[in-house]
């Protein structure tokens, strides 16, 4: 059977400019990386209101001023991780309250966006430019590799009901592609062999950001999580991996007390 390759054009070149626009931020840092965090953050809060609202709203609108002025206040106010956590609450309890139904739901999304966004700002402050190229080229790698091998080979998918497309051929491929990451940092950049299985935990946590975006498309009902790319989707369809690897890399900071890249 012939391998449909349809959406690769599409896909290759919204993929091509985001990437050039995220990746030269990381690279200059500073102001310039966390004015597009923050831009980005609250965009996606914006599509969570908007795919279970139905439609884009003045209210939606109103949500994600507040939500650049929130990230803004604890950004560029020099805050650290859990330094006025009660911030992070603000949106999603207003959301919550101002919407008929899945009220939770937007609670939890919104809330989980604000807190993968300001991490990643931190990130590149407290741990350095070369941590965040390889948190980058873990979920790039991830999801190139992963939709190649996918494609290819097919076979049993992993998760039907919720992401009909993805397979385990491609959910394994992306893992073998980010131990090579990791694989490139022990020879490099002197990482400890660790970073290897590291990278392939973190390679998972995107997957499965990936997996909670198309849950909550599929609740709801809609292909993408909005038209801000055209012919392509939404900014939390590209970026909802980098999400995922952004909160478990956050807990596994926290939970190891990392100050610092040792790599």
């Amino acid at each position: 059977m012939a391998v449909d390759w349809d959406d690769l054009k599409s896909r290759l070149l919204s993929g091509a400019w985001l990437a050039l626009i995220g990746i030269g931020s990381i690279i200059v840092g500073g102001v310039w990386f966390q004015m597009l965090a923050v831009f980005v953050t609250a965009l996606m809060v914006w599509e969570c209101w908007t795919m279970i609202r139905g439609a884009s709203t003045t209210t939606g609108i109103l949500i994600a001023v507040a939500a650049t002025t929130i990230l803004s206040a604890q950004v560029f106010g020099g805050a650290g991780y859990y330094e006025f956590l009660g911030l992070f609450f603000l949106i999603p309890i207003a959301g919550a309250v101002l919407l008929e139904r899945e009220r939770m739901t937007f609670f939890i999304f919104a809330l989980g966006l604000q807190i993968a966004g300001n991490a990643l700002v931190h990130f590149r402050v407290d741990l350095g430019l070369t941590l965040m190229i390889w948190l980058v080229s873990i979920v790039v790698v991830t999801d190139v590799v992963g939709y190649f091998v996918g494609k290819a080979f097919g076979g049993p998918k992993f998760w039907p009901t919720i992401s009909p497309k993805k397979t385990w051929s491609g959910t394994v491929g992306g893992w073998i592609g980010a131990a090579i990451v990791g694989i490139i940092f022990v020879m490099f950049f002197n990482a400890g062999w660790t970073i290897i299985l590291l990278s392939i935990v973190v390679s998972f946590a995107g997957q499965m950001g990936d997996i909670a975006e198309s849950a909550l498309k599929r609740r709801q009902g809609v292909k993408d999580s909005s038209t801000l790319i055209p012919g392509h989707g939404g900014l939390f369809d590209r970026f909802d991996a980098l999400l995922g690897a952004s909160l478990f890399m956050l807990l596994f900071i926290s939970l190891f007390n990392v100050s610092g890249a040792t790599f």
